[in-house]
């Protein structure tokens, strides 16, 4: 069985920031590419950054420079700095994962974290 928990949100006031974590926990071969997403409420969920296990990295237009993804491999971890938070990125943020078991590869999400911006 193979879970991600996501941890480190919260409430900040705008131009604030946080930091998201990402944790995979199981019988994992390899973690694959890793994705933050986010829903904002009567929104549809949608993509904030991914990395790839080489740690190549995309990111949405509206966060490209103030937000960071990154992952710590050895501690099966996937990571999004947020900085210069604004009150729109209000959002329960998801972790999405590609994960390699022994035969096959899966994708998993996490449960979300909620993020609150106030104005």
């Amino acid at each position: 069985q193979v879970q991600l928990v996501e941890s480190g949100g919260g409430l900040v006031q705008a131009g604030g920031s946080l930091r998201l974590s990402c944790a995979a926990s199981g019988s994992i071969f390899a973690i694959n590419t890793i994705g933050w997403y986010r829903q904002a409420p009567g929104k549809q969920r949608e993509l904030v950054a991914t990395i790839t296990s080489g740690g190549s990295t995309n990111y949405a237009d509206s966060v490209k420079g103030r937000f960071t993804i990154s992952r710590d491999n050895a501690k099966n971890t996937g990571y999004l700095q947020m900085n210069s938070l604004k009150p729109e990125e209000t959002a329960v943020y998801y972790c999405n994962a590609d994960i390699s078991l022994i035969g096959t590869t899966l994708e998993y999400w996490g449960q979300g974290t909620q993020v609150t911006v106030s104005s």
